[in-house]
């Protein structure tokens, strides 16, 4: 076992607009494969970042042993060269200055002693049967999803880093390509931090860790080992929860009946001192005491509510309840029996064999097959946003696209108006309510979407797409799972199995797929377009 540590020593970090995102975290990372789970937006990527070096924190220190490699999350379509997105555009420049000469000692040091990387990269890409002829110059836009991710990947790999910290590395992989990813990850000796919501990932893992609002917990064991121990929490968060509440209602009664007696005492003292016929002053004094008596227990009463009361907010903060994203009420049931066709449907991209399709109301069709092969091309064809080389699509009743570039939701709107576009007519109120029902708060929901996080995103797209007037009948969803937190995709699993409407979904994501219980299942490969009856 090596000695290499990644160490957070009592950090603190501010966002842009002043808020604190983590205060006084202290945790350190061991040299084992880690995975790192946590809610969209509660800083995961931020904590790469700060872990790489990339950022520097406000307060407090990062302490790293050995070298680290940073794989971010890439963007779609991806920005610069494909040398830069396998995040070594930098030696890759150097190298070259170097061979036309250069002797600045910056460019040797950027090299280091990695003077053959161009070779690690192309023996990792031919590896992963990425394109022969790909240049690290090329622009890496005339990537698709998958081969994106690839080259992200193969720069990891080939970095020679002793810590690889890799956020979302299994989005927009195909199942080949996820199960390769997986034996990468077993053959890998260095350190490992992989933020991730792919459970299939997360149960390579030796350990998960949770980013919260409090901060980070180790959970010993992969994803199922964590599954069962946040489970068995929440079970005894909720039975503390209830016993605090029981004690609350009893210290409420308590105070209710001690009031009352107080009450009753105070009438009769009242009663039998007129009736004594004492003095004046006397009877002054005696009322002083009583009423000093009775505010005395008061307070007394006040401080255990409220103590009783703080106890149920904590006992209450500890209950994380999933977000209920089954909260649409399409009308996916209704209207036409017969949604879509598709005779002789050729695409412009993927695979050229002509598709006979004909979608009726309650079927759920998956449609799987590897990067490239066209699945997200039909969605778009079908959806009217593509034109189809050759052949005709006929739409019967209202559909909607949830691609993987979130087109209907532009980077300078905001969610809010993004879903009142939606539903002109809707009630802004009860959008808030619906939103802050997603996990999307009033601040979230009135900044750009470019502000956001991809899950945040994903959340809101999600919501202008199933409230939208007219309401669909038919989805076409594009690996929706993606950047979703755990939370989020559990709930997104239950909102899939209760839509009554019919389903069109790419993913590769198996338990997603399982989730959504197709009634069929359509395979694009060699083959062209074959129909299975079950995954």
């Amino acid at each position: 076992m090596t000695s290499y540590s990644l160490t957070l020593d009592r950090v603190s970090y501010r966002l842009a607009d002043g808020r604190p995102l983590f205060s006084n975290l202290s945790f350190s990372f061991e040299p084992v494969a880690t995975g790192l789970v946590g809610a969209n937006g509660v800083g995961k990527s931020v904590l790469a970042r700060l872990l790489a070096g990339q950022l520097s924190p406000d307060e407090g220190q990062v302490h790293r042993s050995g070298q680290v490699f940073l794989l971010p999350t890439p963007g779609y379509p991806p920005r610069g060269t494909v040398g830069e997105l396998a995040g070594v555009g930098a030696e890759l420049a150097a190298l070259a200055r170097i061979e036309a000469g250069s002797v600045d000692a910056a460019d040797f040091t950027c090299i280091g002693d990695r003077w053959n990387l161009r070779e690690r990269l192309q023996q990792q890409w031919q590896a992963m049967q990425l394109p022969a002829d790909l240049d690290p110059a090329q622009p890496a836009a005339r990537l698709s999803g998958g081969q994106a991710m690839q080259v992200a990947l193969s720069g990891a790999w080939a970095s020679g880093a002793d810590w690889l910290i890799l956020d979302e590395p299994s989005n927009h992989l195909d199942a080949h390509h996820r199960r390769q990813l997986y034996a990468q990850l077993q053959r890998w000796q260095g350190g490992l931090l992989a933020i991730s919501h792919d459970r299939a990932l997360l149960s390579q893992m030796t350990q998960i860790v949770e980013l919260d609002a409090h901060g980070l917990h180790r959970y010993g064991g992969p994803w199922q080992h964590y599954a069962d121990t946040r489970a068995a929490e929440r079970e005894a968060a909720a039975a503390q929860l209830d016993h605090v509440r029981a004690q609350h209602r009893q210290q409420q009664r308590s105070a209710r009946e001690q009031h009352e007696r107080q009450q009753q005492r105070q009438a009769r003292g009242n009663r039998e001192a007129r009736e004594a016929n004492q003095a004046p002053i006397l009877l002054g004094r005696q009322k002083q005491r009583a009423e000093a008596s009775h505010g005395r227990a008061q307070q007394i009463q006040s401080d255990r509510l409220q103590a009783s009361a703080a106890q149920v907010r904590a006992a209450a903060a500890a209950v994380h309840v999933a977000p209920e994203l089954a909260l649409f009420s399409g009308e996916g049931e209704r209207g036409q029996a017969r949604l879509l066709q598709a005779h002789d449907l050729v695409l412009p991209h993927g695979c050229r064999a002509p598709l006979q399709l004909d979608v009726r109301r309650g079927q759920r069709i998956a449609v799987v097959g590897d990067n490239g092969s066209g699945k997200s091309t039909l969605l778009r064809v079908l959806a009217g946003e593509l034109p189809a080389d050759s052949g005709q699509v006929h739409r019967h009743a209202p559909l909607a696209l949830l691609d993987q570039q979130l087109l209907n939701l532009r980077s300078e709107e905001s969610i809010l108006d993004a879903v009142q576009a939606a539903h002109p007519t809707a009630d802004p109120a009860e959008l808030r309510t619906r939103l802050a029902l997603l996990g999307l708060d009033a601040q979230r929901i009135q900044r750009p979407a470019s502000s956001l996080s991809d899950g945040e995103r994903v959340k809101g797209a999600l919501a202008s797409v199933l409230y939208a007037d007219p309401a669909p009948q038919l989805l076409l969803l594009d690996e929706p799972g993606n950047a979703l937190d755990l939370a989020a995709l559990q709930a997104l699993e239950e909102l899939l199995a209760a839509w009554p409407g019919a389903l069109l979904m790419v993913s590769h994501d198996t338990h997603l797929l399982q989730a959504l219980r197709p009634t069929q299942v359509l395979q694009v490969g060699d083959a062209g377009w074959q129909w299975r009856d079950a995954l």
